[in-house]
């Protein structure tokens, strides 16, 4: 609805942030449900009833070990009152300095697209939930398989996410533990059925 009432553009809050890409999309979306003011934890349609754990480093400075903690992430107003995220990679390039390091990072995603412009809409990602973008699980955390980076990334975690095309699907998210970067940094292998990238 967003998009056929903003000549099919895709809802990006026009940000450079990693939370202005992924969050800010509610802010768009919240009245078409009947939802006016500010956003809250009251806002139980954002709220994902299996986010009830996540990893520490979403909540506080990222200091190891990494632990899953109860707590919900559609009760933190940091991520908008949402256990969801918008694939709003902005396909930009983007150069960052870690210490003595220095990478260059282009985020795949629909942020500032066009959908009629999508190739594949029915593998391409629109909204997610939160622990795809990592990935891990709020579904099934018996079967992460390969973990990654402390044990809070896994390699085919489950997740329900949401395509273009407007069907939903239960899929396993690649982590590609060489690169060292969560999952929503590259598109997975083609073996997966799903995609960030528009093309």
């Amino acid at each position: 609805m967003y998009s056929d009432d903003s000549n099919d553009a895709s809802p990006s809050s026009g940000g450079t942030n990693f939370m202005t890409l992924y969050i800010s999309y509610k802010e768009l979306m919240k009245h078409y449900v009947g939802l006016d003011g500010a956003s809250s934890p009251q806002d139980k349609l954002f709220a994902c009833p299996a986010d009830v754990s996540n990893p520490n480093w979403f909540f506080e400075h990222y200091t190891p070990p990494s632990r899953l903690i109860e707590k919900s992430i559609h009760e933190v107003s940091r991520y908008d009152y949402s256990s969801y995220a918008f694939n709003g990679g902005d396909n930009t390039s983007k150069t960052f300095t870690y210490g003595s390091n220095t990478v260059t990072i282009t985020r795949p995603g629909l942020g500032n697209v066009r959908l009629v412009s999508v190739r594949h809409p029915s593998r391409t990602l629109l909204v997610v939930e939160f622990p795809a973008l990592a990935p891990y699980s709020w579904h099934d955390p018996s079967s992460h398989g390969v973990a990654y980076e402390n044990d809070t990334l896994y390699n085919d975690a489950k997740n329900v996410a949401s395509y273009v095309d407007g069907h939903v699907s239960y899929i396993k998210i690649y982590v590609n533990g060489s690169a060292r970067r969560p999952a929503f940094y590259y598109n997975p292998p083609a073996n997966y059925d799903y995609q960030w990238s528009p093309d």
